[in-house]
């Protein structure tokens, strides 16, 4: 019976990328479950769009996309890699234009310490989530891999970045990797995607690091930490020794360049795959001299 609200109907179109996710194994026949249900119960003709990959995640996150399927594994253990990436006010458009009141509730969160206190604000931010609906979610999935049982040190993260260096394949020269797609690129800092950020771990290391196959966190390129109160100030000290593939010593002002061609965007290095550099905005706000909207 077609609903009151949509007594014609209407058309749209429903976008996905023809890619296995562990949330979504299967993205055609969930297009085609949702194009069944949306005409049987309001009346809206769904055509479907397979895209490619890299095409349709560019796209997506320009708000151009009616309707689109795209999943979300986690980068970080924190409620800010989910809502503000996606809801917050430096969000991309994947979702439009955003909300006021959502963003003003993230925005204080994000700012305390108290994780108690945190955890009652993102809690009133699902419920406006709930009551503006720029999406639905459809599932949730699990985290699994699968390797040769030979493999020692093989594991499966939560967080979908598996270390290979800690891995023996039985004494082969190669471990061979099979995931659903390939990388985009290897300039890290300006890919979202897990298939390209899972080789990005496989040749950087950042100043902490999660430990292997779980969330907790440990050193990396840093021997130790300090916050303040508030978590508004960090002092790292660095690992001492610590050379690049080339032999240059890695030193701090290495850790403020790499922070620097991210935020500033008219720094000649601030150049990707793309030049968004959709991660930084979305987690940490508006570039330094960002260009006019347009």
């Amino acid at each position: 019976m077609a609903d009151a609200g949509f007594p014609n109907g209407f058309e749209t179109e429903l976008s996905y990328r023809d890619v296995v996710r562990g949330y979504l194994p299967q993205p055609g026949v969930v297009a085609q479950d949702i194009q069944a249900q949306l005409k049987a119960n309001l009346n809206i003709t769904v055509k479907i769009k397979v895209m490619e990959s890299g095409a349709f995640l560019d796209t997506a996150k320009t708000g151009a996309l009616p309707l689109h399927l795209l999943g979300w594994g986690a980068d970080f253990p924190d409620q800010t890699n989910f809502l503000d990436y996606h809801f917050g006010k430096t969000a991309s458009k994947q979702f439009g234009a955003g909300f006021q009141d959502l963003w003003t509730v993230l925005q204080k969160a994000a700012t305390l310490a108290d994780q108690a206190a945190r955890n009652k604000l993102y809690a009133d931010a699902n419920a406006l989530v709930k009551t503006h609906v720029p999406m639905v979610p459809v599932a949730h999935g699990g985290s699994g891999m699968a390797f040769k049982a030979d493999v020692k040190g093989a594991q499966s993260s939560p967080l979908g970045n598996e270390n290979f260096a800690v891995m023996d394949p039985a004494g082969r020269k190669q471990l061979i990797w099979m995931q659903n797609a390939e990388p985009l690129s290897l300039y890290c800092a300006d890919e979202e995607d897990g298939e390209s950020l899972r080789a990005c771990e496989q040749i950087n290391e950042a100043l902490l690091a999660f430990k292997i196959g779980g969330t907790a966190v440990e050193p990396s390129l840093a021997e130790k930490y300090t916050a303040n109160a508030d978590l508004t100030e960090w002092i790292f000290t660095l690992r001492k020794g610590v050379k690049f593939h080339d032999g240059t010593p890695f030193t701090a002002k290495d850790v403020v360049l790499s922070w620097a061609v991210q935020w500033d965007a008219a720094n000649p290095l601030h150049k990707g795959r793309t030049s968004v550099f959709t991660y930084y905005n979305s987690l940490f706000g508006n570039f330094l001299n960002a260009p006019p909207e347009k």
